[in-house]
């Protein structure tokens, strides 16, 4: 058997049981294999929206946590991936490296070869969620023909379809104070005072990224390069449209209904 690098006696025993209940319990499981694409506009910034894939501001960040602990899912966002690969000085994380090192985009050979990595370790058992790619069609038949020799194909895309201009009041409407990163809504979550922070007194400002100029910009970004990707993946029949403008708990037993 080949040596282990961590060393099992430095890890604490409760640790070591978690990990051992978490999987007993997963064993049964049936394998899943997601995607979960939105545009990416930090929406983990916009928890009061009810929140997996889908424009900015439909909430991919609340569910796919959810979605990872009951299916027993490893996470992988490529983005963490990229980074870990280039810090762990892996063979790809160093080719990688050069092509960023040069101001070049990291090709998409590279990327879908640290998925392949990625999809062999223990906790990818069960399946994986696909978090942030593929963004293109390009990108997404690459995919395909690396999981096609593994045996192994995509089960569901999830699309958090919401309305524009649903997005564009929620987005829009957003304050925060600066100093703490408390954040307000002018609708959904007001401050006593508008324009003023409840602690301190002290003034509020909107990002520059809050504003209905760029989302417009951002809407038109996203349904232009990743409305293809949902096509895609809509004429082999499993992309599951969910209603992201419903509240948190809805939108989690429509996830929960596509995959049952």
């Amino acid at each position: 058997m080949a040596s282990s690098s961590v060393n099992l006696e430095e890890i604490p025993s409760e640790s070591l049981m978690n990990e051992l209940l978490r999987r007993m319990k997963c064993a049964p499981k049936p394998e899943k294999h997601l995607i979960l694409i939105e545009m990416v506009l930090d929406s983990a910034r916009l928890k009061m929206s009810a929140p997996c894939r889908g424009p900015p501001g439909s909430g991919k960040g609340t569910q796919s946590p959810i979605i990872k602990d009951e299916h027993c899912l490893c996470h992988l966002a490529t983005g963490d991936m990229l980074r870990a690969a280039v810090s762990a000085k892996t063979p790809l994380g160093i080719k990688a490296k050069e092509a960023m090192d040069k101001g070049e985009l990291v090709s998409d050979d590279l990327v879908v070869g640290i998925i392949d990595e990625a999809m062999k370790k223990p906790s990818c058992k069960k399946g994986f969620i696909l978090d942030g790619y593929p963004r293109t069609v390009a990108q997404a038949e690459k995919l395909d023909e690396m999981l096609e020799r593994q045996g192994v194909k995509i089960d569901k895309v999830l699309d958090f379809a919401i309305d524009d201009a649903v997005l564009e009041e929620r987005i829009s409407g957003r304050w925060i104070h600066p100093a703490s990163g408390r954040s307000y809504h002018t609708k959904f979550a007001p401050p006593r005072v508008p324009g003023v922070d409840d602690v301190t007194g002290e003034p509020l400002i909107q990002r520059k990224d809050d504003t209905a100029a760029v989302l417009k910009s951002r809407l038109e970004s996203f349904h232009r390069q990743t409305q293809p990707v949902i096509n895609y993946y809509s004429k082999k029949g499993i992309v599951a449209t969910l209603h992201a403008e419903k509240p948190l708990s809805d939108v989690t037993d429509e996830v929960r209904k596509v995959l049952s």
